[in-house]
């Protein structure tokens, strides 16, 4: 694996970076590894490679899991930007990464089912025995909201970032392939997910890794990244 010191921009496959999860299960006690990245950017075709490859060392715990329900969204006048940073149960995401932690005994965490877009509770367990904990989702590096409290629980956090152009064409791609209509589906992007994706990029700089995937992946997978320098934590 190539060395991951320093500022410069650095080429890795995915199975360079499962090898950089792999090392977190040396290191003694759980390790809490973040990914991060603007929506529609791959944070879970990354995450998903190395829970897949890590098997039972590792468990994934999705943000996703902690969005408002639709019926309190809409009650709150927050329905139609959904996704928004201000659209989450933070403090329960929170509370949860710290039980995880801490490595409480019967931890249970929610997850989001993309079918009926609805969180459902206690969905997957956490046993206290996995090494490494692995958690996606959007706004792990932001600063407002009350959002600022989980850059502290994790270890390390590793941001995908791409071109707006790509998130664009995979946000309305996938909506449209949820059964929304074409010009609904790039309304929603345009109007609520390209705008997330401007804020969340705003905290970028504040991960450990920054790494860019190509929007379509070469045949060895090559993933161009850049480190982004311990201070700017």
């Amino acid at each position: 694996m190539p060395n991951l010191q320093g500022g410069g921009p650095v080429e890795l496959t995915l199975e360079d970076l499962l090898a950089r999860a792999r090392s977190f299960l040396k290191r003694p006690g759980r390790t809490m590894l973040g990914i991060t990245g603007p929506p529609g950017a791959g944070k879970s075709t990354v995450t998903e490679h190395l829970g897949a490859a890590l098997g039972a060392d590792a468990v994934v715990v999705p943000m996703d899991g902690f969005h408002l329900s639709n019926e309190l969204l809409t009650e709150m006048g927050r329905r139609g930007r959904k996704g928004a940073p201000d659209t989450f149960d933070v403090a329960g995401y929170v509370s949860l990464l710290r039980r995880i932690r801490d490595r409480d005994a019967h931890v249970y965490a929610p997850r989001f089912d993309r079918a009926i877009e609805q969180s459902i509770g206690s969905a997957q367990e956490v046993a206290a025995t996995i090494p490494l904990v692995i958690t996606e989702g959007n706004y792990l590096l932001t600063t407002s909201h009350g959002w600022s409290e989980v850059r502290d629980l994790l270890d390390e956090v590793w941001y995908i970032d791409v071109d707006t152009e790509v998130v664009r064409r995979r946000l309305v791609e996938r909506r449209a392939g949820h059964g929304h209509p074409l010009d609904a589906a790039t309304e929603w992007v345009e109007s609520v997910d390209l705008p997330n994706a401007r804020f969340v990029s705003e905290a970028r700089d504040r991960a450990d890794l920054i790494a860019r995937l190509p929007s379509s992946p070469p045949a060895d997978g090559r993933v161009s990244t850049h480190i982004a320098h311990e201070e700017t934590r």
